[in-house]
């Protein structure tokens, strides 16, 4: 029995050996001697004796026994031999009693190497075993700007909490978002029933994803298993059963797939032009009517976020009458998102907004789930190959707006009014301050967030004496307030002076337009892998501004000036040098990317303010941060 398990183990060996020196890579055992760490650029620290995943073990400490093994821990060395001898005794004991007694590693960058009991874990690795016990000392290197090491101390803050070594990410920032997915707060530990539980969830999620092929993508098991709990949740994915992980993960491989990608969202910047003939497109009409479902976090009557997208739902009414019917579902939250989607579904929706980021995760289920649908999320810079997203390049109309400020105040000073820190709303605020200071290059812009838990912005307004302020973008039809827009305060009472305008039933007449025409599936390539996100500006009539009659007329001619030269692409308000709260940003006369647009973590030098934290905002802003709040970097 043992021989031939040796002799099993031994082709494995050699297989692998033979495959490695093919590709040109060191087909034995990694020696951790071998990555030359001097004594000051590492410290050590004893673990005791812990379970070591048997897949986190690499190679040996020393290079004595590293040629007796192949790189995958299989033996390499004739069956004739001592070595084989002493292999074949461990397996028959492996088998008729189990190999408890433990070996001795250190762990890098927790990558395990031997140095005492390498036949054991060929033996253990060999019949399939998860973990062998063993005393370890771990090998801390000193930080660094590395990628390999951030992520490695982003590990040792997760492991304090949750001694955990057996999951493992490519991206930074992984751990602690582990750690929030499965409802911890940061740092807080885990008790052992957390672990337990956890170990039985990601060890079934193991077993199905490898059965599916997920050792031939290039992310790690640990970065599945978070897209997997991100978007299922990690309690509902604790009680799935096997079956129900396995289809789950089926319908969910092109989302694993996606992680694979360095550029995962194709942006699109305006709409597609590309025409289908004239005589396809009458010869081939729409196959079935569109009925399509607007589903909002709040009601038009309470929120202006809302009621600019019923505009838009009714405007697409009217502007196709005959071609689509429309219902709308309000009040959505966390907890009834799923049945809102499932309910549109069910009543023949083919055509589903869900107009807020917090609901992002939600459609990507019900996308994976029905797959004829066609769902679209209302966010900026995610990346979900199942649906596409959707914005507009509100910073645009910012600026113009921050111009018309600049112009009319009497004194230096302005407030900007912000809700949520998330993606695009950082480039609104740098937008109007750059607007401004076009104008008045003495002008300041103090910045203050509705969604804060503490603070009086009134009483800053006055403190800062403030004439122009920047409030909500819209009316709210249930408030009646003339506090939106830009206002100049007299005696305390507001005077409109003008409105950024999110059109976005232009948006939806557009897009519906390439469904009608055929140009949808211009986009829609089955053979790609990256996440569609349309990020429409002025120049396709989604974003715009309203002026005043109080406005004085050069000031207006201004603005039509501007919003020419933007819309004609004449004009990008982040060209140029650009100068942060610390210095200067970006000094590139072609203007910023995209990208560092929507991405933008800093605030201009004439912003007074800062960028709040999560834990600073009130519990309303948790599950939009969650989703889309951005980035910070530290300085």
């Amino acid at each position: 029995m043992g021989k031939e398990d040796y002799n099993k183990a031994y082709k494995l060996g050699k297989k692998e050996y033979q495959a490695r020196l093919l590709r040109g890579e060191k087909p034995t055992l990694q020696v951790l001697e071998d990555i030359r760490l001097t004594k000051d650029s590492y410290s050590e620290a004893p673990l005791g004796l812990v379970q070591i995943p048997t897949d986190r073990i690499v190679g040996t400490k020393t290079a004595g026994r590293s040629n007796s093994f192949a790189a995958n821990f299989m033996p390499i060395l004739q069956d004739s031999s001592e070595f084989a001898a002493k292999w074949i005794s461990l397996s028959i004991s492996h088998v008729e009693e189990g190999i408890r007694e433990p070996i001795k590693a250190y762990e890098y960058l927790n990558e395990f190497y031997v140095e005492e009991g390498n036949k054991r874990v060929s033996v253990m690795k060999y019949f399939g075993a998860v973990s062998i016990p063993g005393y370890v000392t771990r090998i801390i290197p000193k930080p660094t700007e590395e990628k390999e090491n951030k992520i490695y101390y982003e590990f040792l803050d997760f492991y304090k909490a949750a001694p955990i070594n057996y999951v493992w990410f490519s991206q930074e920032g992984s751990f602690p978002k582990l750690q929030e997915a499965v409802g911890k707060a940061p740092g807080e530990e885990w008790t052992e029933d957390d672990c337990l539980k956890f170990s039985s969830t990601y060890a079934q999620f193991e077993s199905e994803y490898m059965a599916k092929g997920g050792a031939k993508l290039k992310i790690t098991t640990g970065d599945a298993f978070l897209a997997f709990v991100t978007l299922y949740g990690y309690k509902e994915i604790a009680e799935k059963t096997a079956s129900e992980m396995k289809e789950l993960i089926t319908k969910s491989w092109e989302e694993f797939a996606l992680l694979q990608e360095e550029q995962e969202i194709d942006l699109k910047m305006k709409p597609n032009q590309e025409k289908k003939p004239l005589l396809n497109i009458l010869l081939s009409p729409l196959s079935q009517k569109l009925k399509a479902a607007f589903i909002y976090e709040k009601t038009p009557g309470t929120s202006a976020w809302t009621y600019a997208h019923e505009l838009g739902r009714l405007y697409l009414e009217q502007t196709f009458s005959d071609e689509v019917s429309t219902v709308f579902y309000e009040n959505g939250t966390q907890e009834n998102i799923d049945s809102l989607i499932a309910d549109a579904i069910g009543t023949g929706c083919n055509l589903i907004f869900t107009t807020t980021p917090s609901f992002v995760q939600s459609s990507v289920k019900a996308a994976i789930a029905n797959p004829d649908v066609r769902i679209l999320n209302c966010s900026l810079n995610t990346s979900h190959r199942y649906i596409r997203t959707y914005y507009s390049r509100m910073h645009e109309a910012k600026f113009l707006m921050g111009a018309i400020a600049g112009a009319m105040a009497e004194n230096n000073s302005l407030t900007y009014i912000a809700d949520y820190p998330i993606y695009g709303c950082i480039a609104n605020i740098n937008a109007f301050a750059l607007g401004a200071k076009m104008i008045n290059p003495r002008v300041k812009v103090y910045l203050e967030w509705s969604t804060m838990k503490e603070g009086d912005i009134e009483e800053r307004i006055r403190e800062n004496n403030s004439s122009c302020i920047s409030g909500r973008d819209m009316v709210i039809p249930e408030e009646g307030s003339r506090f939106f827009g830009i206002y100049h305060l007299e005696d305390g009472h507001p005077r409109n002076l003008a409105m950024p305008l999110w059109h976005w039933g232009k948006f939806y007449e557009q897009l519906i337009r390439t469904i009608v025409d055929g140009t949808w599936k211009y986009d829609d390539n089955p053979s790609a892998t990256k996440a569609i996100n349309y990020w429409w500006g002025m120049s396709a009539g989604v974003i715009d501004v309203i002026c005043s009659q109080y406005l004085p007329i050069g000031t207006k001619r201004l603005v039509d000036l501007l919003k020419y030269t933007i819309c004609s692409e004449a004009f990008n308000p982040f060209a140029g040098i650009l100068y942060s709260q610390s210095g200067v940003v970006k000094s590139d006369p072609e203007g910023m990317t995209p990208e560092e647009i929507m991405t933008m973590d800093w605030l201009a030098e004439n912003v007074i303010g800062s960028i709040p934290k999560k834990e600073d905002l009130k519990e309303q802003a948790e599950p939009v941060m969650k989703q889309q709040g951005i980035k910070q970097t530290e300085g």
